[in-house]
């Protein structure tokens, strides 16, 4: 199993590796702030789009100070893809008034509905992208951990972080193995194989699941995993942390309440 962990992570690869003020703040203040900084970016109106303005320049703005290249943030958004295009789509099937556009006609509500789509999930993506690029799996889990959720909730996050490489990679052995038996899977009537594939890798996942946790008793597990011992968020911290979600708050309540 360790071999499969010998060139790096996936997981692990979205850290960026470079000293910064961002990179140096404890775990559990940044998950705060960024659970904040998003719960404030949905709840905005969809019409006060001044507001939005003023988060993106925010994000963007932490973004700078954390130093994490702004090439490396726009190629991690495109992630949002798949969100980007449904949001497109939304015009053209929309009821309700409409309006024309370059002589297309376009519902109104369809349009409010992809700039709501396009603007909440930009802004949040950037958000998330900075806490993974400023911070570990393991400080990320070390945060989870000293804000009380439940130590069987975080070690099932971890191995989950840990093992899902583990098990791409077996999946894309499986996918060679029949390439090379002249199995091309495209269609959707070739969709068989690759369900019976699918179903091998759960039992295999859940026969290796079994074995790690026999060697984890007889290491003397006793159900919740250690804690490591890093500094925990200070004053200092909690109040560099709080200035992009309180930002926000006060960004949402002048658009709700104008």
């Amino acid at each position: 199993m360790s071999g499969a962990h010998a060139n790096g992570s996936a997981v692990d690869s979205l850290h960026v590796d470079i000293e910064s003020v961002v990179h140096r703040l404890a775990p559990e203040a940044k998950l705060v702030a960024l659970v904040g900084f998003v719960v404030a970016v949905a709840l905005t109106p969809r019409t006060s789009v001044w507001a939005f303005g003023v988060y993106a320049v925010a994000i963007w703005l932490v973004v700078f100070v954390s130093h994490v290249p702004a090439r490396v943030v726009l190629r991690r958004l495109a992630v949002i893809v798949p969100f980007v295009l449904f949001a497109v789509l939304i015009p053209f099937i929309g009821g309700g008034e409409q309006t024309t556009v370059l002589g297309v006609s376009l519902s109104v509500d369809g349009l409010w509905a992809m700039w709501n789509i396009l603007a909440k999930a930009s802004i949040g993506a950037t958000a998330s992208i900075v806490l993974s690029a400023t911070t570990r799996v393991p400080d990320v889990l070390t945060g989870l951990t000293r804000l009380r959720v439940p130590r069987v909730l975080v070690a099932i996050i971890a191995f989950m972080m840990r093992y899902l490489d583990l098990l791409v990679r077996q999946l894309g052995r499986m996918r060679t193995s029949m390439t090379a038996r002249c199995h091309d899977p495209r269609w959707l009537w070739q969709v068989k194989p690759i369900a019976s594939s699918a179903g091998a890798l759960f039992v295999r996942s859940y026969e290796r699941g079994e074995r790690v946790h026999q060697a984890m008793l007889a290491r003397g597990y006793t159900g919740t995993m250690p804690t490591l011992d890093r500094r925990p968020a200070t004053a200092v911290d909690w109040s560099r942390a709080a200035s992009l979600p309180v930002v926000a708050v006060v960004t949402l309540i002048v658009a709700v309440v104008r």
